[in-house]
C-alpha cells in the first residue's frame, strides 16, 4: 500500500528554539551547539545530567537525552543491561540505554512533530520532569548493578518501590 504524504510542517520551525527559552528561562547551563543541536546541564538529587536535545527536520522529530554522569565499566556492562530491562518494562514513556561511545547510562525520547505549528514550553517542561523524574528513580537501582555488585532483580527489589493506587 502506498501512502500520500503533504509537506505540512514549517520550513522555519524548530523546536530548539523553544527549548532555548524553557532553559533559559529556568537559567540552566546550555551550549547552542549547531542549530539542530543543543546541549544543558542540570544538577539533580543524585548526580548532574547532561540533556541533548537534537533536531531533524527531514522526519519532523526531535531526539531528547538525559545522560547519567557516570560510566559503566566493562566487567558490569551485561548486569546493566538486565536492570535496563527490567526498567524499561515499567517506563510509560521513553527508554534506557547505555550510550555506546560514552559507556554511560542515558534516558531517550523522540518527539514526532509533523504537522504541529510548533511545541508547547508545557511538551517541553513535561519531557524534562518525565525524564528527571525517571532518572532520579532509578538512579539508586544503576548504582548498586554498577558499583554495588548486585544483580538487576536484587538491585530493583531494593532500590524501586513501585506505588499502587493514592494515598
Amino acid at each position: 500500500m502506498e501512502t500520500v504524504t503533504f509537506e505540512s510542517i514549517d520550513a522555519g520551525f524548530n523546536p530548539l528554539d523553544s527549548v532555548e527559552e524553557l532553559v533559559a528561562a529556568n537559567q540552566w547551563t546550555f551550549d547552542r551547539v549547531t542549530d539542530t543541536q543543543m546541549v544543558v546541564d542540570i544538577q539533580g538529587r543524585w548526580c548532574d545530567y547532561r540533556l541533548f536535545f537534537m533536531w531533524n527536520e527531514e522526519n519532523s522529530g526531535m531526539q531528547f537525552a538525559c545522560q547519567f554522569d557516570m560510566k559503566v565499566p566493562d566487567a558490569r556492562r551485561p548486569a546493566l543491561n538486565e536492570l535496563l530491562v527490567s526498567m524499561n518494562e515499567r517506563l510509560w514513556l521513553g527508554h534506557f540505554d547505555i550510550c555506546s561511545t560514552e559507556h554511560t547510562p542515558l534516558f531517550r525520547y523522540t518527539m514526532l512533530l509533523r504537522g504541529v505549528p510548533m511545541v508547547s514550553l508545557e511538551q517541553l517542561e513535561d519531557l524534562v520532569e518525565i525524564a528527571l523524574s525517571e532518572c532520579e528513580r532509578y538512579f539508586p537501582a544503576v548504582q548498586f548493578v554498577i558499583w554495588g555488585g548486585k544483580t538487576a532483580e536484587e538491585a530493583i527489589a531494593a532500590a524501586v518501590l513501585d506505588t499502587v493506587g493514592e494515598a
